[in-house]
């Protein structure tokens, strides 16, 4: 799964969370896939994480990733590619949820 794949799974999860449906889910959900291809807005996390908290939702770090993983495990994907990379998208998740705030 590309970074962009798992950023658009991502994105329709948590834009469910932020009450988005329909177009406004498919529309916050392609923003961050496109996200995932741009070096500069690549940190979905964050970005994330900002909205629910302008929205007020509560999200701790261990629900985010526990999505996260049930994203990659659903797609049938370990994180790793067909040349033996990890997807760079995922890690770059995994290592700001599980380092300190």
């Amino acid at each position: 799964m590309s970074g962009a794949t798992s950023n658009k799974l991502l994105g329709l999860w948590a834009a469910e969370k932020l009450g988005l449906a329909g177009a406004d889910a498919e529309a916050y959900s392609n923003g961050l896939a496109m996200d995932a291809l741009d070096p500069e807005r690549n940190d979905v996390f964050s970005k994330i994480r900002k909205d629910f908290e302008n929205a007020g939702v509560v999200e701790s770090r261990e629900q985010f990733l526990d999505v996260l993983n049930e994203i990659l495990l659903k797609a049938g994907e370990p994180t790793h590619h067909e040349g033996g990379g990890i997807d760079a998208a995922a890690v770059s998740i995994k290592k700001k949820l599980t380092s300190g705030p």
